[in-house]
């Protein structure tokens, strides 16, 4: 299989980078923090704004607060071995032209850019929770990259892990490929789904790129 794309638009954790260790463990101290613990653990944490996230949990008043306290958390935690890269990604990135791709994220932009900076990634365009009113699985998110970079949202593909970045990526009119880092085949409703970015292979041309899966 292959897709002819002129813009690449990457979810960063889960596709990206992985930070799932560090997610778990600055999330369960911060509902420590706020006594919130039994409540917590009935939240879907993955692929959604921190700030809905509060929001599900605490009163409005208690919300930048509490918004503020989890972003400390996370980007303190990133030099604890709070992110690493995930297979493929650098090879896959590295053979892209900076103007044809963007990380579209839900965390914050002082949170996004530590993980990058974490592991050397650089994007020239990033959408980030402070960019958007609306959050995945809104297109929103997708719609605004889509714009930055200058191409019809028909003719970009979105890589992501969660199913709330598939939905917003479907919802913009856009290809979707899904990778299990985080979720199984099943639970991801995609164009195409790979294990990671180490199975696909990309190919620069004068219209685009075109995205296949490895031998």
């Amino acid at each position: 299989m292959t897709i002819h794309a002129r813009a690449l638009l990457f979810d960063n954790d889960g596709t990206l980078v992985s930070s799932l260790a560090s997610v778990d463990r600055c999330w369960a101290l911060w509902a420590e923090e706020y006594g919130i613990t039994e409540e917590f653990g009935t939240i879907e944490l993955h692929g959604r704004p921190a700030v809905e996230i509060v929001a599900d949990l605490l009163p409005a008043d208690v919300v930048p607060e509490a918004l503020a306290r989890i972003e400390t958390l996370e980007v303190e935690d990133v030099p604890n071995d709070g992110v690493h890269l995930l297979p493929g990604t650098k090879a896959f990135l590295d053979s892209l032209p900076a103007d044809r791709w963007a990380v579209v994220t839900s965390a914050t932009r002082r949170l996004a850019e530590a993980r990058l900076d974490a592991v050397g990634i650089l994007p020239k365009t990033m959408v980030t929770a402070d960019d958007i009113t609306r959050g995945k699985p809104d297109p929103e998110p997708y719609l605004l990259a889509a714009r930055e970079l200058g191409v019809d949202p028909a003719h970009c593909v979105v890589f992501e892990d969660a199913p709330a970045g598939l939905a917003a990526g479907r919802a913009a009119g856009m290809t979707t490929v899904a990778l299990t880092t985080t979720h199984r085949t099943h639970e991801l409703d995609a164009d195409l789904v790979v294990k990671d970015l180490s199975a696909l292979s990309a190919l620069v041309t004068d219209g685009g790129v075109e995205i296949s899966v490895r031998g």
